[in-house]
C-alpha cells in the first residue's frame, strides 16, 4: 500500500506539471485563434484534476487528518475539471477540424457540441438535490455527490479517442497522423484503464499519456508550431527541474528531521548542486550546440533555397517564396520583406496584435536597400531565431542583386529576341510593299487615263472610280506597313503644343463627320495667360505617328459618337500625353495583346496603329499605358510620358522663332 501510494505521488505529480508545461507552452503562443482558447481551457481542466490530487495526497501526508477548508479546496478543483473536461474535448476536436484542418463541420455538430456546456450545470442541480440526504450537509455534500458523477470522465475520453480516428484516418501528413493514432491509443488506455477499476494510481498514470503525447510531439515534432518557441521551452524545463529538485530537498529534510536539522539536510542537498554543475554541462553542452548546429543547417539550406529561387530572375516571386519559407522554417506568425523600405508602412504584428515583432534592415555596401520583418505568435523571438534571421539578412540582398542580374538578362534576351523579331518582320513587310506598290502605281495610272475619256460609260466610270478608291486605299494600308517597318529618325526636337494643333486639325473634320468632338487642352504657361510651349526630344514624324494613331484610335472607337479629350503636362522633365474617349473600353485580355503588331478587332484593320505608337515610344525613351474601363464600365484613356527637350535648346529654339 505504501509503494502504491508513492505511486499515485509521482503519477499526480507528472500530470501536474505535464499539464502546466503545456498551459505555459500555449499562453507563450497565444495564437488569437478559438481552437488555441478551446485547447487551452481543455489543458488547464485536466491541470485542475491533478493538481486537486496532488493537494489531496500531500495533504494526507502534512496533516494526516486532512482539515475541512483543504477538502473543499482540492474536491473543488477536481470537480471543477471533471466538470468541463468532456465539453472541451468534445468543442476543442470539432475546431480543430474547422480551423486547423479546414474541414466543414455541420450546423448540428456545433449546436451539440455548444449544448454539452450545460451538461455540468445539469450536473450541479442533480448534487445540490441529492447533498440533502447526504451525511454532510453543505458544500462539503454537493462536491461529493458531484464527484460520485465522475462518469464524464470516461464520456470524455471515449469522446476523445473516438474523434482521433476520422483526423487519423482522413490526415494526409505523416506527423499527424501518427499524433492522432497515439492520442487515440491513449484514449482507450485511460479507457480501459477506468472501466478496470482496479487501481486509481492506474488511472492516474494513463490520464498523463495524452499530454505526454502532446509534448513529445510539439517538442519533436513542431506540432501546431508551438515547438518553434525553444527559449520558452528551455526556460520551462529549468524551472520544472528546479521546483522538482526543491520539492525532494523539502521531502527528505522531513524525512531525516528526527536524527538531523532540516534547514541543515537542505543546505548540504543544495550544495551538492555545485558539483552537478560540470556533469549537466557535459550532457547540456553537445545538445545545445547539436540543436545550434542543426538550426544553422537548416537555416544554410534555406538560403542555398531562395538562391535557387533567384535564379528564375522573378524578384516578386523571390520575395514571396522568402517570405513563406521563413515563416514556415521559424514558426512565425508573419514575415515581410520591404525592397525598398516604404517609411510610411505601419510595422509589421502578429495576429491581433500579439507577439513580438523584430525588423532588420538590408544592406549592402553599407547602405540599407530593404527591411525583413517578422512577427511571432506568443513568446519573443528566440536568440537562436534571432540569429538565423539575421543572418539571413545578410545574404538576403546578394541573393536579390542575383535575382536582379537575371531578371535583367532575361529581358535583355527576349528585348533582343523581340527586336530580331521585328526587324524580320520589317524586312518582310518592306519587300511585300515594295513588290506591291509599283503594280498597284501601274494599276492607278491606267485608270486615271480611262476615267480622263469623255465617252467613258457611266456604269463603267463608277466601276473604275470605286477600284480607284481601293487602290488609294491599299497604298494607305502600305504605308502603314512601312511606317511599321522603318524606324523613326532619331535625335531632333519638336515642339509638342504646335504639332499636336496640327494634328487635331488635321483630323477634326474627319471626327465631325463622324460626330465625335476633339478637344485639346493645352498646357497653361507660368503667367497663367500663355499657352507654354514644350519641346520633345524626338522627331517630328516620330510624335506625329503617335499622336495620329492614338487620335484615330479613339475617334473609331466611338461609331456613334462621342468625345475625345487631349491633354498635354508637364511632369517634371517629362512630358504627359492623355488621349481619353468615351468608347466601349477595353477588356483585360484585349489591353494584353493591343500592342502585339497585325493584333486587332476591326474587321478593315491592320493592327499595326498601336503597335507603331507602342514602337515609337520605345524608340523616343518614353513609356505608353492604357487604362480602361474609366466610369461606368466605359471609355479608355492612353497615357504617353516622352522626355523634354534641354532646356537651353528649348530657349534657342524660342528666340529663332522670334
Amino acid at each position: 500500500m505504501v509503494a502504491l501510494f508513492y505511486v499515485r505521488l509521482i503519477a499526480l505529480t507528472a500530470g501536474t506539471l505535464v499539464y502546466l508545461f503545456l498551459i505555459a507552452l500555449i499562453l507563450g503562443h497565444r495564437r488569437p485563434r478559438l481552437f488555441e482558447r478551446l485547447l487551452f481551457f481543455l489543458i488547464l481542466s485536466l491541470f485542475a484534476i491533478y493538481a486537486g490530487g496532488l493537494l489531496e495526497i500531500n495533504a494526507e501526508i502534512q496533516y494526516g487528518v486532512v482539515p475541512v477548508s483543504t477538502q473543499i479546496l482540492y474536491k473543488f478543483l477536481i470537480a471543477l475539471g471533471v466538470a468541463f473536461v468532456f465539453p472541451f474535448v468534445v468543442q476543442t476536436q470539432i475546431e480543430y477540424l474547422r480551423q486547423v484542418r479546414k474541414a466543414r463541420v455541420p450546423t448540428w455538430a456545433l449546436v451539440l457540441a455548444y449544448g454539452l456546456f450545460l451538461l455540468p450545470i445539469a450536473m450541479f442541480a442533480i448534487s445540490v438535490n441529492a447533498s440533502r440526504w447526504h451525511p454532510t450537509w453543505g458544500l462539503m455534500g454537493i462536491l461529493d455527490s458531484f464527484l460520485r458523477q465522475s462518469g464524464l470522465v470516461v464520456l470524455s475520453a471515449m469522446a476523445g479517442a473516438l474523434f482521433q480516428l476520422p483526423i487519423a484516418f482522413t490526415s494526409r501528413e505523416r506527423t499527424e497522423r501518427r499524433l492522432f493514432w497515439s492520442l487515440f491509443i491513449s484514449g482507450v488506455i485511460f479507457t480501459l484503464a477506468w472501466s478496470a477499476g482496479h487501481s486509481v494510481a492506474f488511472v492516474e498514470i494513463a490520464g498523463v499519456l495524452p499530454g505526454a503525447v502532446l509534448i513529445r510531439y510539439t517538442l519533436k515534432h513542431n506540432f501546431l508550431e508551438y515547438g518553434a518557441q525553444r527559449n520558452l521551452v528551455y526556460a520551462l524545463s529549468a524551472t520544472f527541474l528546479a521546483l522538482l529538485y526543491l520539492a525532494l530537498v523539502h521531502r527528505i529534510s522531513g524525512w531525516l528531521a528526527p536524527v538531523f536539522p532540516p534547514e541543515a539536510t537542505a543546505s548540504v542537498l543544495l550544495f551538492v548542486l555545485i558539483f552537478l554543475f560540470e556533469p549537466m554541462e557535459r550532457v547540456i553542452g553537445p545538445a545545445l550546440h547539436r540543436t545550434l548546429r542543426e538550426r544553422m543547417d537548416r537555416t544554410q539550406r534555406l538560403s542555398v533555397e531562395l538562391q535557387a529561387e533567384a535564379r528564375h530572375g522573378d524578384l516578386a516571386r523571390l520575395i514571396a517564396r522568402a517570405e513563406n519559407l521563413i515563416r514556415q522554417e521559424f514558426g512565425l506568425a508573419a514575415v515581410r520583406i520591404s525592397i525598398p523600405r516604404d517609411p510610411e508602412s505601419k510595422p509589421l504584428e502578429g495576429p491581433g496584435g500579439l507577439g513580438h515583432a523584430a525588423g532588420i534592415p538590408l544592406v549592402r555596401d553599407g547602405k540599407e536597400i530593404g527591411q525583413l520583418e517578422a512577427a511571432s505568435t506568443g513568446a519573443f523571438l528566440t536568440g537562436e531565431t534571432t540569429a538565423a534571421l539575421q543572418f539571413l539578412a545578410e545574404q538576403l540582398p546578394a541573393t536579390v542583386d542575383l535575382c536582379r542580374l537575371i531578371e535583367e538578362k532575361v529581358r535583355l534576351e527576349r528585348e533582343l529576341a523581340e527586336r530580331e523579331r521585328l526587324a524580320m518582320l520589317g524586312q518582310m513587310a518592306a519587300s511585300v510593299s515594295h513588290n506591291l506598290r509599283n503594280p498597284l502605281s501601274s494599276m492607278k495610272t491606267i485608270l486615271q487615263v480611262q476615267l480622263e475619256k469623255g465617252e467613258l460609260p457611266a456604269d463603267l466610270r463608277h466601276d473604275c472610280g470605286l477600284v480607284l478608291d481601293e487602290i488609294n486605299r491599299m497604298n494607305a494600308k502600305l504605308s502603314q506597313l512601312l511606317k511599321f517597318a522603318k524606324p523613326s529618325v532619331s535625335g531632333g526636337r519638336v515642339s509638342a503644343v504646335e504639332l499636336t494643333k496640327q494634328t487635331v486639325a488635321l483630323f477634326r473634320h474627319d471626327a465631325e463627320r463622324r460626330n465625335v468632338a476633339v478637344e485639346f487642352d493645352a498646357p497653361i504657361g507660368a503667367a497663367g495667360a500663355a499657352t507654354e510651349d514644350l519641346f520633345v526630344a524626338a522627331s517630328e514624324e516620330a510624335l506625329s505617328e503617335v499622336l495620329s494613331n492614338l487620335i484615330v484610335n479613339a475617334i473609331e472607337a466611338q461609331p456613334d459618337g462621342g468625345r475625345v479629350d487631349l491633354a498635354l503636362a508637364r511632369k517634371g522633365d517629362r512630358l504627359a500625353i492623355s488621349i481619353e474617349d468615351r468608347g466601349p473600353g477595353i477588356s483585360s485580355d484585349m489591353r494584353a495583346k493591343m500592342f502585339q503588331p497585325f493584333f486587332t478587332t476591326k474587321a478593315t484593320g491592320t493592327g499595326l496603329g498601336l503597335s507603331i505608337v507602342a514602337r515609337r515610344v520605345d524608340e523616343m525613351g518614353g513609356t505608353l499605358a492604357c487604362e480602361s474601363p474609366l466610369e461606368g464600365g466605359k471609355g479608355s484613356r492612353f497615357r504617353v510620358t516622352l522626355p523634354l527637350a534641354a532646356p537651353q535648346v528649348a530657349e534657342a529654339k524660342r528666340g529663332e522663332r522670334v
